[in-house]
């Protein structure tokens, strides 16, 4: 799926980017994907001029978007079928306000305990940091079915079911941590993870 009037800028190895790549996929928007190969460059040139040096990045006619979220809506805007796609905060259930604010906590903490380890053997991440990515996952896990019922039903796609597909996917990639003892959890990426969105985006480090 090519346009060059619409690139999507990423990592294939990242949770953020592939939240973003599902969306475009499942709503049959044509993009051309284009990553990032050197994460460590400290050029905005690099990032599409993201300043924060981060992806994704959406690029247009408008020039870039930079975010997750951000790219989300405007990929749901311009495939015209935001009547079927739920996007963070659109349900006001507090179970499922809480379970995407921990899965985007716990994207983030996974990042931060990925460039913790990648900083070498001395540099030891904040002690309370892995406990917390813990707990949100167990949280998610033992109200993932009371979440996905307060979705509608009639939604083709939802921020938090692809969120959280990438977040509990990702882990085990990177080994972050073992997600194995979160069953409702591995079900529910199972049945996700048969979409051919999933399967188009499989994590892998992206090579020259």
């Amino acid at each position: 799926m090519t346009d060059p009037d619409l690139v999507l800028v990423g990592r294939s190895s990242s949770h953020f980017t592939r939240t973003a790549r599902i969306f475009a996929i499942e709503l049959g928007l044509p993009h051309t994907f284009r990553p990032v190969l050197d994460m460590t460059v400290p050029d905005p040139a690099a990032y599409a001029g993201n300043p924060a040096l981060k992806v994704p990045v959406l690029m247009d006619g408008q020039g870039a978007l930079f975010g997750t979220e951000n790219i989300c809506r405007e990929l749901t805007r311009r495939s015209g079928k935001g009547d079927r796609v739920v996007l963070r905060g659109q349900v006001a259930d507090r179970l499922v306000a809480n379970a995407e604010e921990l899965i985007l906590h716990g994207m983030s903490t996974g990042v931060t305990l990925i460039l913790t380890a990648l900083a070498g053997p001395d540099r030891a991440p904040p002690p309370k940091l892995r406990p917390s990515l813990e707990n949100a996952l167990g949280f998610l896990d033992a109200h993932l079915d009371e979440v996905l019922a307060a979705l509608p039903p009639e939604r083709l796609l939802s921020f938090c079911e692809t969120s959280l597909f990438c977040l509990v996917t990702h882990l085990p990639f990177r080994k972050v941590t073992d997600v194995s003892g979160y069953p409702r959890l591995q079900a529910f990426c199972r049945a996700f993870g048969a979409r051919a969105s999933a399967q188009a985006t499989e994590y892998r480090f992206d090579a020259a």
